[in-house]
């Protein structure tokens, strides 16, 4: 077990937010994660969070996939006293990070998000997993699936898929799994990019637009600058910046902005 008292950080905020669907509940402010092949159990009271791994797992893996070395109360501090929204937005959701996701797992996950929900997000990805991921064994010898790898998925047909009920977007996982898996779009390469020849390389990809690009630019690959723009946020910047977001004040984090826009968003639906 690793204990750390962590400031700006809530897990309760960071498992809701929407960037991640492999958060699985146990309790209040306890969690169940599988990332990067690895399960965790986090549960936090008040600044206090405690990670069931010893401490040079933590270190090493989710000391940076919780980005806990960014000072998150400078991108807070950063945000104008006039600016009431995002005020309101950091008061509801001041606990969230930006997660340092696994580039593939992301991708996926944002083409499943299109038009979609996040319990059902949540719901295909965990799916998917159970068919197709690598069996894994915790601590305690309990069971979890990684999750599946570019070259597993693009051995799949579309009936293989079907029990995940993707719908229309099982065509686009299957053929950016085979761009993957052939190189054809090299990830190694592109975890390698800046933000911009990064986003452009991803939109190569089946499946993935300008939103989706830039959500695993936010989420994946750590280009906090990235600005997602889906309904929700569309919507918030139709009604509180008609004359667009303030990004050169945010910038080098914008992303952490729309992130705390997001949430706010989400929780007041």
């Amino acid at each position: 077990m690793t204990e750390r008292t962590i400031p700006d950080f809530n897990i309760d905020q960071i498992a809701r937010s929407g960037q991640c669907f492999r958060f699985r509940p146990m309790g209040e402010g306890h969690y169940a994660l599988v990332a990067g092949g690895r399960c965790i159990e986090i549960s936090q009271q008040g600044q206090t969070v405690r990670f069931n791994c010893p401490e040079d797992e933590f270190e090493t893996i989710w000391r940076p996939y919780f980005d806990l070395d960014a000072d998150y109360g400078r991108y807070k501090r950063a945000v104008a006293k006039r600016d009431k929204y995002l005020q309101s937005a950091i008061a509801t959701g001041g606990g969230l990070r930006i997660l340092r996701q696994e580039l593939w797992e992301v991708i996926v996950c944002f083409i499943i998000s299109q038009q979609n929900n996040i319990p059902r997000i949540m719901k295909c990805v965990e799916n998917m997993c159970s068919l197709f991921g690598e069996t894994c064994y915790n601590r305690s010898e309990q069971v979890y699936n990684a999750f599946p790898t570019a070259e597993r998925l693009a051995a799949c047909t579309a009936d293989d898929l079907a029990p995940v009920r993707l719908g229309y977007r099982a065509k686009y996982i299957l053929a950016a799994a085979r761009q993957a898996a052939s190189g054809e779009v090299d990830l190694d390469a592109v975890r390698r990019m800046d933000y911009a020849h990064a986003k452009a390389e991803l939109m190569r990809l089946s499946g993935v637009g300008v939103k989706v690009a830039e959500c695993i630019c936010l989420f994946a690959l750590h280009h906090i600058d990235a600005f997602p723009v889906d309904t929700h946020i569309r919507q918030m910047l139709d009604e509180h910046y008609p004359k667009g977001f303030p990004l050169q004040r945010y910038k080098g984090f914008a992303g952490v902005m729309q992130q705390y826009a997001f949430y706010y968003e989400l929780v007041k639906q």
